[in-house]
């Protein structure tokens, strides 16, 4: 039999069971009658697997917040995102608990963080959370376990995918809370001060914004080395939280000028100073290291003025943006160094050796994340504004559980109480505009009449003439 023989008479065969399959379904009917549903059951189960998993992806759905443009603190919005994300090899899906806030999402907000993609888009550097998918390539972890994680965006929301080296698993008895709090400003402190800064013992350090952030996770780094002189800068209230957690001269820069604080206690200058104010803070700096001593400036915290973009601070921070020869350097026997986390997000090894240290200090005992206070997604403007107002002591995080019913409408009581007591000085200031007119009528009519009343004078001085 031939190739081409082949399919004519397998036709035929077909052609054959169809034309005797009606005489041959009453005898099939008999067995076929217990194994149908069985087999009908099979279809429908394969079937509806089949079905679950776009099913599962068009239904699911997750909270996100968005920035919406840049500007004011409403300018980040809470939206509902449908679709599962997708996992690529080498990802994982975790279902966040805790977000951590930081000045750079503040700065993000205005437009002058440059790391962030332009709106919409969802912020969020650090967050906390348990793997709950892992795509493939990935051996080092697994569905269920409670890890911290760290972007350059992404993860104010309640479920994020990222690579799994962006990822670090939560030691035992740290909270979710603590885990978010933890990566942005610890590494950026150790690095700072053990990279760059080579801190050693009986060396001395000058940190601003001490109760903050970083601040905090800079003291205790310091505390972990012999007979280190912290002087902190923070406002009055401050002084006996930043004195406990370490700092050794607390100032008040409001009410102080810290450069003269710092040369009455340490005539020849500092070792080590860390700058996230830039501008002219940066010159000051720079003119109280010691020879030897080492400058790092990591942020421009002066551009930040009021909750929208303020370009006459902006331009007088760039204005007085440090600048030095390489010869003053060489002269000096200083160093000055930059240092921006959000621009070594390629660099996973380096961060996790850091990130490994900084953990077995937590499992010592000797570093602490501290948590200033938690807010819903829905509170984030409240969130943002109390630590642009530098009202927090530690650190500010967001937690993705919904707030409670009561909760939010109290919270909406608040902020239409606010509205109202702002519209009403709105009105009040509107109404002393008009009182102040009305004043000024009858001033400028009696202005009017003297110079009425001087030009006939004027005139009649003319006519005896």
């Amino acid at each position: 039999m031939s190739g081409e023989d082949a399919p004519a008479q397998q036709q035929n065969a077909v052609d054959q069971k169809q034309d005797t399959k009606p005489a041959e379904e009453p005898k099939a009917e008999t067995p076929k009658t217990e194994s149908a549903p069985a087999e009908g059951a099979a279809e429908a189960a394969a079937a509806a697997t089949a079905e679950k998993a776009p099913e599962e992806e068009e239904t699911f759905s997750y909270r996100a917040l968005v920035l919406t443009g840049y500007g004011g603190y409403d300018k980040v919005k809470l939206q509902v995102k449908k679709g599962k994300p997708a996992l690529k090899a080498g990802e994982v899906l975790v279902r966040v608990r805790v977000c951590g806030l930081n000045f750079a999402d503040l700065m993000a907000r205005q437009g002058l963080y440059d790391r962030l993609p332009s709106p919409p888009v969802t912020p969020g550097m650090e967050c906390s959370g348990v793997v709950e998918a892992v795509g493939e390539e990935v051996t080092d972890r697994k569905v269920g376990d409670k890890v911290m994680v760290l972007n350059r965006f992404g993860l104010w929301q309640e479920v994020a995918v990222v690579p799994v080296n962006h990822t670090f698993l939560i030691p035992e008895g740290m909270s979710f809370e603590e885990a978010a709090a933890l990566p942005v400003n610890y590494i950026t402190a150790y690095m700072m001060l053990f990279d760059f800064g080579n801190l050693r013992p009986n060396q001395s350090v000058l940190i601003h914004a001490a109760a903050g952030g970083v601040g905090t996770a800079a003291t205790q780094l310091c505390k972990t080395v012999k007979d280190v002189t912290v002087f902190g800068t923070a406002s009055a209230s401050k002084h006996e939280a930043i004195t406990q957690a370490g700092v050794t001269h607390a100032i008040d820069y409001r009410t102080k000028d810290y450069v003269e604080e710092v040369r009455k206690i340490s005539p020849k200058g500092l070792d080590i100073i860390l700058d996230p104010l830039g501008g002219s803070d940066t010159h000051k700096a720079y003119n109280l290291l010691r020879p030897m001593g080492k400058l790092i400036t990591y942020g421009a915290a002066n551009m930040l003025a009021g909750q929208k973009k303020n370009l006459i601070a902006v331009a007088k921070n760039w204005y007085h943006q440090f600048s030095i020869h390489t010869l003053s350097l060489i002269q000096g026997n200083k160093s000055v160094c930059g240092f921006h986390l959000g621009y070594l997000d390629g660099e996973t090894e380096l961060i996790a050796q850091a990130m490994n240290t900084i953990l077995d200090l937590y499992k010592q005992g000797k570093v602490k994340p501290r948590i200033d206070s938690t807010w819903h997604l829905e509170q984030v403007g409240d969130a943002m504004r109390k630590m642009q107002e530098r009202n927090n002591v530690g650190k500010v995080i967001l937690t993705t559980e919904p707030m409670p019913e009561e909760e939010a409408k109290k919270d909406d009581k608040k902020k239409d109480d606010k509205k109202k007591d702002d519209k009403k000085k709105d009105d009040t200031k509107k109404e002393e505009k008009k009182d102040d007119k009305k004043k000024e009528e009858p001033k400028k009519e009696e202005k009017e009449e003297e110079k009425k009343e001087e030009a006939k004078k004027e005139e009649a001085k003319k006519e005896e003439k």
